[in-house]
């Protein structure tokens, strides 16, 4: 097992170098830091001496990956390369473009997105196994012909609707909870609420198909039929055999959504204003503060790769013919 995780970590490392020159490639010769200071600066005309105090005072000054007027190490260590992009795989952040230390703002953000995000996904993913397993176990009849209909149309139906509706009938009509806004401690309980409802609620319909398309798999197979050869009910099958079986394609389909535990909602967040990296991204991105997208970037794909090899250790958990080697 240790052996394992070690060649996964060592197989990641390409996948995070390539993203990280990548994202470096994007944000500073496509778009170089000249492009950059004239942004920021948001003038017509903006002259060369301020775009060369705007450098100056970011740390973009420097050559890109070779520094010709340093001596020894630090013609590599003073480049924008090294600065920007090197400190990434050791989390150092760095500081963002309006002076921000990124990494304590990731920190404190983190908290507010996985408390959205945790729940949601813990409980949308028993309503949707449960409503997958309820329609099996009634396949074949209207209330699954009905079921698959609703599915359609819950799919089909904008994520905006679904948060925009609940806002305005739970928060304004009805007033139940506050229609945005966050707390620290349990009094943020009463503004998770809404966003985790409305997250669960706008996920049935995708999740519901998803989950009875993988129980309609496994119903037809040799081991279900012998098993209710040998007296077990349908739920009883369904129960011991069917969903036992279809936790690989399961655990799979919940690794893509690991990331956004940490990372957040951009749209949840920026609606409910819920101070997480979803509306912190967002933030940056209308700010055109480059230093944090490029953070969220390379911390999104480190949370992937995590989520990965997290997913491949659980396999052995679910079904015994895997075996890490």
């Amino acid at each position: 097992m240790t052996q394992y995780i070690l060649r996964r970590l060592l197989y990641s490392l390409p996948l995070l170098m390539g993203v990280n020159i990548l994202t470096f490639v994007l944000f500073f010769v496509i778009n170089s830091p000249d492009d950059m200071a004239r942004m920021q600066l948001g003038q017509k005309h903006v002259t060369e001496q301020s775009i060369a105090n705007w450098k100056q005072q970011h740390g973009y000054d420097v050559p890109l990956l070779w520094n010709n007027q340093a001596l020894g190490e630090e013609q590599i260590t003073h480049t924008i390369f090294y600065q920007k992009s090197v400190g990434l795989f050791l989390f150092r952040f760095g500081v963002s473009d309006s002076g921000r230390n990124i990494g304590a703002d990731i920190k404190e953000r983190a908290l507010p997105s996985l408390a959205v995000a945790l729940p949601t996904l813990l409980v949308g993913l028993f309503v949707n196994i449960c409503f997958a397993l309820l329609m099996v176990l009634f396949r074949n009849s209207y209330l699954e012909q009905a079921g698959i209909v609703l599915c359609v149309v819950m799919m089909s139906i904008s994520s905006l609707f679904y948060i925009i509706g609940g806002q305005f009938f739970i928060g304004k009509v009805l007033r139940l909870v506050p229609i945005s806004g966050y707390d620290d401690g349990f009094s943020a309980i009463k503004f998770m609420i809404l966003p985790v409802l409305i997250g669960v609620f706008s996920g049935i319909g995708s999740g519901v198909r998803w989950y009875r398309t993988l129980f309609l798999e496994e119903v037809e197979k040799d081991y279900v039929r012998t098993a209710r050869a040998k007296g077990l009910t349908e739920t009883q099958t369904l129960f011991r055999h069917v969903l036992p079986n279809a936790m690989i394609p399961i655990l799979t389909g919940v690794v893509v959504v690991l990331p956004l535990l940490f990372m957040g909602s951009l749209i949840m967040e920026s609606f409910f204003s819920i101070p997480g990296l979803g509306s912190y991204t967002i933030d940056a991105i209308n700010s055109q503060d480059f230093a944090i997208v490029r953070a969220m970037v390379f911390l999104g794909s480190v949370l992937y790769v995590i989520g990965l090899l997290l997913t491949d250790i659980s396999y052995t958990l679910v079904d015994p013919r895997v075996r890490l080697s």
